[in-house]
């Protein structure tokens, strides 16, 4: 019987069909592990010099003479892989859960944190909005939602999308790409729209997430057509022509979303932390700048 040495690729188990994660049965995958050649998922391939790890082989050492915690497992983006891989968007889900009750319980929290430029809610009533200092709206409104089909299509987006992008970016950075991406939709709804129009929902940053989805899905040379259909769907639906939709936070959250999961998946490995914080920097200053010339330009 002829010997296989140790990692070579088993080509006749490559001809059986698609390859299904070691760690995760039935999740298909087309990624290898450098060092003992399974196929690993999304949330469990760590970043590599060459190439991507199994979270197993990195917690067993390099095999350079260093122990294992010199080489801490990472993610696609530099990350640390976490125990609970969906931690963070658990709590965002959860806020947004949260906030949607406190809402039905006191009907006047809708007034207080949605997105207003600058406005009067009842005739001879003080004016409200970002416009009169109330910059808080631009963040609140991203956790807001008051109809029962608007949160819920919100949170499906928010869990299928954000898991793997939390698995790929790490916390840190995967928090980061959902906060800015939504005050980015806040920021543009604030400049484009009405100052009298109100605002609230996440769908800022989740058109955030789906654009950093199609990003990574492209990294991974993963087939881009699921993703393109979805985002067509989504885009079609933003500008229907029924109205009601503030298509301003989809378009500035995805604009976003894309320029940072750029920088996140595709810096450079010597300069990667300067390059992602550096990306998240120039995004927020530039919601800063669209926020302070609007204000200006209202009052």
């Amino acid at each position: 019987m002829d010997e296989q040495p140790p990692g070579a690729r088993d080509q006749s188990a490559d001809a059986r069909g698609p390859l299904s994660c070691y760690r995760h049965p039935g999740r298909e995958t087309g990624i290898r592990c450098t060092r003992c050649d399974r196929p690993i998922c999304t949330e469990c391939m760590v970043s590599a010099s060459v190439g991507f790890q199994c979270p197993d082989c990195v917690r067993q050492g390099s095999g350079t003479g260093h122990g294992p915690a010199a080489n801490q497992p990472r993610t696609l983006a530099g990350g640390t892989v976490a125990a609970d891989p969906r931690l963070v968007t658990k709590i965002l889900l959860a806020l947004n859960v949260v906030l949607f009750i406190a809402v039905h319980v006191k009907v006047s929290l809708l007034d207080d944190l949605t997105l207003l430029g600058r406005a009067t809610y009842y005739e001879g009533g003080p004016l409200e909005g970002v416009a009169e200092g109330q910059w808080y709206r631009l963040v609140t409104s991203m956790f807001l939602h008051q109809e029962v089909w608007h949160i819920a299509f919100n949170m499906l987006g928010l869990w299928w999308l954000g898991g793997p992008l939390e698995a790929a970016l790490g916390r840190a950075r995967y928090l980061a790409l959902y906060l800015l991406s939504g005050l980015a939709g806040s920021a543009l709804t604030y400049w484009l729209a009405a100052p009298n129009q109100g605002s609230l929902g996440a769908s800022g940053a989740i058109f955030g997430l789906l654009g950093a989805t199609a990003v990574l899905m492209r990294r991974l040379n993963y087939d881009m057509r699921p993703v393109l259909v979805l985002l067509a769907l989504n885009l079609l639906f933003t500008f229907n022509p029924w109205g009601g939709i503030a298509w301003q936070a989809h378009v500035g959250g995805l604009i976003a979303g894309t320029l940072i999961a750029i920088a996140m998946v595709h810096a450079p490995r010597e300069r990667r932390t300067l390059v992602q914080y550096g990306t998240c920097a120039l995004v927020l200053v530039a919601v800063v700048l669209i926020v302070v010339a609007r204000t200006a330009a209202l009052t």
